[in-house]
């Protein structure tokens, strides 16, 4: 057939196939020369965050090694929403990416009834970076130097005693309500765009507690700025040995983590996922860099895409089912 074929047809034929070559042809080239120019990772949550925290620690590494600008852009409010919102929507092409925290992800979309975007579905894991220690925080003005004392101070006090959050529905308010539930007492939330600002109020003494990442404040709590009276974890935190747990305190059922990591528009490229899923593992391997973060509450836990997909499915299941059970579901 192919010498009787009319030209027009076998024209139009080579053109085609050119045309779907070309299509094509990004995509390859783009994943094999990654990164050719600046990346920018937003975080939305404000600078000095712990989530801050991470993305500049990471952002210098990946910069270092790849000869390519890595910047951070903060982009707080809206309990991560407006953040998350701007890199589900950007180009899928790996030079706008995430750095995501474990409320945002998989609490927001069992609390709010109306998003932008859909986090579990419009954003691509590429890698986790840390599993970060929570833990019980207060102003140091507070009379109450155990968890003991602050039960009973708030037990004497109802809706006297306020607890900040990173806003309304994320683990810094669902972990409140978890205590305030187990040890029935009764705080009046004070939500904030973010933990930075709240951390200000807290030391300043315009709030009485907060329970958040300890990644975030352990040059405070050094300082004596803040006051700490519990981890939230199931054993001590290498950073804060000294410090019990809540289930040491009489709490066993309030036991959670934070975790922080990298995300994608949906739609980009594997080869570029997976390639820096494995870059950023292979800076959080350095004994060093481990080490600094570990300092801070961090504790490194890079993992593959597909790993870090599997861990977000059951994070959510496990916290849709608590939203429910404390009646939070699609409340906001």
């Amino acid at each position: 057939m192919g010498q009787d074929m009319p030209l027009s047809f076998r024209a139009c034929t080579a053109f085609s196939a050119l045309a779907f070559a070309f299509v094509l042809l990004p995509a390859g080239v783009t994943a094999q020369e990654y990164p050719a120019r600046v990346i920018r990772i937003v975080v939305a949550q404000a600078p000095a965050s712990g989530p801050d925290l991470t993305a500049r620690a990471v952002a210098q590494k990946l910069t270092e090694s790849w000869g390519q600008q890595v910047i951070v852009e903060n982009r707080p409010g809206a309990n991560g929403i407006i953040g998350g919102d701007l890199v589900a929507k950007s180009k899928p092409d790996g030079y706008t990416m995430l750095l995501g925290v474990g409320s945002a992800i998989v609490i927001n979309p069992f609390v709010y009834k109306y998003l932008p975007f859909d986090p579990l579905r419009d954003l691509a894991p590429v890698t986790q970076i840390f599993a970060n220690t929570f833990g019980l925080i207060v102003t140091p003005t507070l009379p109450a130097n155990s968890v003991k004392a602050l039960v009973a101070l708030a037990r004497s006090r109802p809706n006297q005693l306020t607890y900040g959050s990173a806003g309304l529905g994320n683990t810094t308010h669902l972990g409140a309500e978890l205590f305030a539930a187990a040890s029935g007492v009764k705080l009046l939330h004070v939500p904030y765009k973010g933990t930075t600002p709240a951390q200000t109020d807290l030391m300043s003494g315009h709030i009485s507690l907060m329970f958040v990442t300890t990644q975030g404040v352990a040059a405070h709590i050094a300082s004596g700025k803040i006051r700490i009276l519990a981890t939230c974890g199931l054993k001590r935190s290498a950073a804060f040995p000294a410090v019990p747990t809540l289930i040491e305190s009489g709490y066993p059922g309030v036991t959670f983590a934070g975790w922080n990591g990298l995300f994608a528009p949906g739609g980009t490229p594997a080869e570029i996922v997976t390639k820096v899923s494995r870059e950023v593992g292979r800076h959080l391997a350095v004994p060093e860099f481990r080490e600094r973060m570990a300092s801070l509450g961090a504790d490194p836990v890079p993992n593959t895409p597909e790993a870090f997909a599997s861990m977000i499915k059951a994070e959510a299941q496990m916290w849709s089912k608590l939203i429910r059970n404390l009646g939070l579901e699609h409340s906001q």
